[in-house]
């Protein structure tokens, strides 16, 4: 097996380029969204009876969340109470924030609204929206004349 190394410096720049540029717009509205925004990652994913939220939310506690629906639009926001409590130590560095954010979702009617589930776990708040079930239509015989 023989390996042939080509030092081409115009192509390597060029594949440096077109790297930068493909991943720079995701880059930028990843940063944007979370650094700015400070909107937390979603993923939303689609089985067969639902549509499956996961919202990466770690350091908050499942009394922070609020989860509602009004008018087709599903707002999941959440707000962590600073802890105002008097310290006897003194605080050298303090990098602790406390943070809140909201997120809203636009559904459709093909969303069970009654049926909306959440959970809390390890840091991802999973949102769960069950579809309805659509009238299928009937099985039909049709005779042949």
């Amino acid at each position: 097996m023989t390996f042939v190394k080509v030092n081409n410096p115009i192509n390597r720049f060029d594949g440096l380029m077109k790297d930068f540029f493909n991943e720079f717009p995701s880059t930028i509205s990843k940063s944007l969204r979370e650094d700015v925004l400070q909107f937390p990652p979603v993923n939303i994913t689609e089985k067969p009876n639902s549509y499956d939220v996961s919202l990466s939310a770690p350091g908050f506690a499942k009394e922070d969340f609020n989860i509602s629906l009004e008018n087709n639009l599903l707002t999941i926001s959440a707000e962590q109470k600073s802890d105002n409590a008097e310290k006897t130590d003194k605080v050298i560095r303090k990098e602790f924030s406390f943070k809140s954010f909201k997120r809203s979702f636009t559904i459709d009617e093909k969303i069970d609204a009654e049926q909306i589930g959440a959970k809390y776990e390890n840091g991802i708040l999973m949102v769960e929206l069950p579809k309805k079930e659509m009238a299928k239509p009937a099985a039909k015989s049709i005779s042949v004349q």
